[in-house]
């Protein structure tokens, strides 16, 4: 199944001052989250940030944090035990009025949430701590989850394959950052094509 544009949200992982040095192809890692990022916003795709323990691993390389709307300080390896599943799914808003004043065949339904966007694209580091426990808990709340495996790293080779290994087998699809950019686009005739292969190329 293609990736829709129109259902999904971004989710930039930890891409921190202190941590990305010691990722395996850094240099790489960084400038495809970029990539992503800029592709996201170009097609109004939402765009959020994590930071784990900002105090002591710095925050998030500045071309990245520029590209998230909000970016969520967490002490959890798990972005979703400190609040991103509030971020990605808002409470629907309360009904106003009296309850009591109309029948209830009568009454509207309380309104859905506005952002019904149900797959969340995910890249970020370290892949086999925090982006691992992040996307296992997505899937566990119902999200479609979709790794993006090129902006994705860690220290080691073998920790990183370890980590897609077990997010293939937990149901998350595995992908490359041309082609969320492509089938979020779906055809050459798309307004932004130009705009997605310049960021691409």
């Amino acid at each position: 199944m293609l990736i829709d544009v129109d259902d999904c949200q971004l989710v930039l992982v930890d891409y921190q001052a202190r941590l990305m040095p010691s990722i395996h192809e850094a240099g790489w890692v960084l400038a495809n989250a970029v990539r992503l990022g800029k592709v996201a916003r170009l097609l109004d795709v939402p765009v959020w940030g994590t930071e784990e323990n900002p105090a002591g691993l710095g925050e998030n390389a500045p071309e990245v944090r520029a590209l998230c709307e909000r970016t969520l300080a967490k002490m959890s390896f798990s972005a979703c035990a400190d609040g991103l599943v509030e971020w990605l799914r808002p409470a629907p808003a309360r009904q106003g009025g009296n309850a009591r004043s109309l029948p209830k065949h009568l009454q509207k339904a309380a309104p859905q949430a506005e952002d019904g966007r149900g797959t969340v694209v995910i890249a970020g580091c370290e892949t086999h701590v925090c982006l691992l426990q992040t996307a296992l808990e997505l899937l566990e709340a119902e999200f479609d989850v979709v790794v993006v495996t090129d902006a994705c790293g860690s220290r080691t080779e073998r920790n990183r394959d370890a980590a897609f290994d077990r997010l293939a087998g937990a149901g998350a699809e595995l992908v490359t950052t041309e082609m969320v950019a492509f089938e979020w686009l779906r055809s050459a005739d798309h307004p932004d094509f130009k705009a997605v292969l310049q960021l691409v190329r």
